[in-house]
């Protein structure tokens, strides 16, 4: 039987809608945070923080509410965009893959607590990112986005390149941020439950 949303995981899952607003606007402040038709933003590491602190119930739930604030218009997917015309955009598959990846997160870190599982874990999360986003735009693009010249598969995993450095350093700081939150504030009096 399912457990009942605590009113401290509601509180949670809406911090983290939050903090997913403001990773995805950071190439507002700098724009040149954009390569190809991908912005680059903070997004994979809340995400990755959300399932390996929340676990995959709460952290799944807090980016589906992320997703449908913004596709009711809220501005607060990459670029201060939101509304229904995202579904369309090369780039929406980012949106759903951290969905995918926050519950895989949880699930593995629910079974294990240990840093090298929080580490993996945050890994294969970022690895589920690339897979479904890149490969979503790439069909996007090919099937009713327009393609620019010359696109091709191997380009789409080329625009990926500059992100990776950052996703690969960022998902180990969440993997040891969310380990030792759960070794300290998460393992004690109301936040013992969380990610259980």
């Amino acid at each position: 039987m399912m457990r009942k949303l605590r009113t401290l995981d509601l509180t949670l899952a809406a911090m983290f809608v939050a903090l997913m607003a403001i990773g995805a606007n950071i190439s507002t402040i700098a724009p040149f945070l954009h390569v190809g038709g991908v912005p680059i933003t903070l997004q994979t590491f809340f995400a990755i923080l959300a399932g390996a602190i929340l676990g995959s119930r709460v952290g799944s739930i807090a980016m589906v509410v992320y997703m449908l604030v913004g596709l009711v218009g809220v501005p607060v997917f990459a670029d201060f965009t939101g509304g229904l015309t995202t579904v369309i955009k090369p780039t929406f598959g980012f949106i759903v893959s951290y969905i995918l990846a926050a519950y895989i997160i949880g699930k593995l870190v629910e079974k294990n607590k240990s840093l090298p599982v929080f580490i993996i874990a945050s890994f294969i999360g970022m690895a589920v990112n690339y897979l479904f986003g890149t490969n979503w735009m790439y069909f996007a693009y090919k099937l009713w986005a327009g393609a620019p010249e010359g696109f091709s598969y191997k380009m789409a995993w080329l625009w990926m390149v500059a992100p990776l450095p950052k996703d690969l350093i960022l998902s180990v700081l969440a993997g040891i941020m969310a380990h030792r939150l759960q070794k300290t504030v998460l393992s004690k009096g109301q936040f013992k439950h969380i990610g259980a």
